[in-house]
C-alpha cells in the first residue's frame, strides 16, 4: 500500500478559504486527499432535478477546478452509504489522519460517531472541528450549566462571549495536497440532472439598510445567505465579518445558533412539541386544505404569493414565511409538522434546526414561541408590508382577474376555532 495520507472529508463546508478542518488537515504530516460523499441516506428521496444537489455539484466542480489548477489535485467523489464508503476507502488508501467539521443534526451525529469508531479501531487519528457555528451548544449555558430556552438571555450571553477573534477569517494554507487527476463524475452518474432553479449569490450590499427594509417582501433586501451557510460556501465567520456591523442582521445569525443548540440539547423537538402541554391539540389535518396551501390557492394573497414564490424558486421572504406558517397552523388547524416537512422539501436554505424552531414558533408549541393566542391576520400583514400589492402581483398572475380564488376560510371564525382548539388542549 502507498504512503500514508490525510483525508479531509467535505460535508457542509464546500469552500477552501476559512475552512477549519481543511486547514488542520493541511497542517498534518501527510499529503491531503479531499473526499466528498453523496450520502444516499439523505438524497435518495430527492427529485432528480433537486436544486440543492445541483448547487452542491457546482460547488464541488468549482473547488475541483481550483485544486487541479493550483495544486494538481482533486476531490475524490463517492456515492452511497457513508459507512460503506469509508470501509472501501480503508482498502484503497493508507490513511493516517481524518479531519472533518462537525455537524449537529441527529442523523449526522450518529453517522459521524459510527465512522469515527470504525477509523479509530484501525488506529487512525480522527479530528472533528468546530466550524459551522461561532459557539457550540455547550459553550453558551446558564450559570447552573443548563441550556437557554429563551432567545433574549441566550443572545445576551452569546454577545458577552463574542469578540473579533471569534470571526477571524483564515485563508486556506498552502499545505501538501495529494496529486491526482481523477475527473469529477457526471451528475447524471448519481441519478441527478441540473435543476432549472439556481441559488443566487449572497449579497451584503443591503445589510446597512437591513433593519429598515427586511420586512418588505417586494424589495427583496435580504442577503440570500441561507443556502450558503447551509452548505458552507461561506463560513459563519466570513458572514459576520462582511455584515457591516448590523445588529439586526447579527441577531438573525444568533437565532440560527439558538435553534441549533435547542436541537442538540432537546433532540425530541424534531418530532415532538417542545412544550408537551400542546400535544393534545386536535388538528384538523384536512388533506384538501393542505394541498390548497401548498399550491398557493388559499384566497389570501400574501399567503398565496409566498407559497408560489417557494414552489417556483425554492425561496420565500422571511416575513411571508411567518404569515404562511401561521395560516397553516392557526387558520387551517393543520399540524406544524406537515408544513415543516413541505418547507424541508422546497427550501434551498433548509436547515433542520431553524426550520423546526421557526415552525414551532409559529405554531406556539416551541421554546420562546409566539403565544398561541397570537394569530397573524394575513390581510393586515399585506396592508402593512405589501400595501400596493407589488409582491403579490409578482407571484400571482391572476390576482386582478375573476380567476383568483376566494378566501377558503374567514379570518375571524378561523381565529376563534384555533383559540378553542388550543384552549381545549391545555385543559
Amino acid at each position: 500500500m502507498t504512503d500514508k495520507i490525510t483525508i479531509h472529508w467535505f460535508r457542509r463546508d464546500l469552500r477552501l478559504d476559512d475552512n477549519t478542518a481543511l486547514n488542520a488537515a493541511l497542517n498534518s504530516p501527510y499529503p491531503v486527499l479531499p473526499v466528498f460523499i453523496f450520502d444516499t441516506k439523505i438524497i435518495e428521496e430527492l427529485p432528480s432535478d433537486d436544486a440543492r444537489i445541483s448547487f452542491i455539484y457546482q460547488q464541488l466542480n468549482n473547488i475541483n477546478q481550483y485544486l487541479q489548477k493550483r495544486f494538481k489535485s482533486c476531490i475524490l467523489i463517492k456515492y452511497g452509504d457513508p459507512l460503506e464508503q469509508w470501509q472501501k476507502l480503508l482498502t484503497e488508501y493508507n490513511i493516517g489522519e481524518v479531519h472533518f467539521n462537525r455537524d449537529y443534526e441527529p442523523y449526522a451525529l450518529q453517522r459521524d460517531q459510527a465512522i469515527t469508531d470504525l477509523l479509530s479501531k484501525k488506529g487512525i487519528k480522527v479530528s472533528s472541528h468546530k466550524d459551522h457555528v461561532i459557539f457550540e451548544a455547550q459553550e453558551v449555558l446558564k450559570k447552573d450549566g443548563s441550556p437557554y430556552t429563551v432567545y433574549t438571555p441566550y443572545k445576551k450571553q452569546w454577545l458577552s462571549y463574542f469578540n473579533n477573534e471569534n470571526c477571524r477569517v483564515t485563508p486556506v494554507n498552502n499545505g501538501n495536497l495529494l496529486e491526482a487527476k481523477t475527473s469529477l463524475p457526471a451528475l447524471s452518474s448519481f441519478g441527478f440532472q441540473s435543476s432549472s432553479i439556481s441559488i443566487p449569490a449572497w449579497n451584503f450590499d443591503n445589510i446597512p439598510d437591513y433593519a429598515a427594509n427586511r420586512d418588505i417582501p417586494y424589495l427583496d433586501h435580504t442577503s440570500h445567505l441561507g443556502p450558503h451557510l447551509r452548505f458552507g460556501t461561506i463560513s459563519i465567520r466570513q458572514a459576520i465579518a462582511q455584515s457591516s456591523g448590523s445588529d439586526v442582521f447579527l441577531s438573525e445569525l444568533i437565532w440560527r445558533e439558538f435553534f441549533m443548540q435547542i436541537m442538540v440539547h432537546f433532540p425530541q423537538v424534531i418530532v415532538h412539541n417542545f412544550k408537551r402541554k400542546y400535544d393534545g391539540i386536535q388538528w384538523q389535518n384536512n388533506q384538501a386544505d393542505f394541498q390548497r396551501w401548498c399550491n398557493g390557492q388559499t384566497g389570501y394573497p400574501l399567503v398565496d404569493a409566498g407559497m408560489r414564490q417557494l414552489n417556483q424558486t425554492g425561496f420565500m421572504h422571511n416575513r411571508v414565511r411567518m404569515v404562511c406558517a401561521s395560516f397553516l397552523c392557526k387558520h387551517l388547524l393543520i399540524d406544524w409538522r406537515w408544513g415543516e416537512s413541505y418547507f424541508a422539501q422546497k427550501l434551498l436554505d433548509y436547515e433542520l434546526a431553524s426550520n423546526n424552531g421557526n415552525w414551532q414558533w409559529a405554531a406556539g408549541t416551541g421554546c420562546d414561541a409566539a403565544p398561541y393566542f397570537r394569530v397573524f391576520n394575513p390581510t393586515e400583514q399585506q396592508r402593512k408590508f405589501d400595501p400596493e400589492f407589488k409582491y403579490i402581483r409578482r407571484w400571482i398572475n391572476e390576482f386582478d382577474s375573476f380567476d383568483y380564488a376566494s378566501p377558503m376560510v374567514e379570518h375571524k371564525s378561523a381565529r376563534l376555532r384555533a383559540l378553542d382548539a388550543y384552549k381545549s388542549a391545555l385543559q
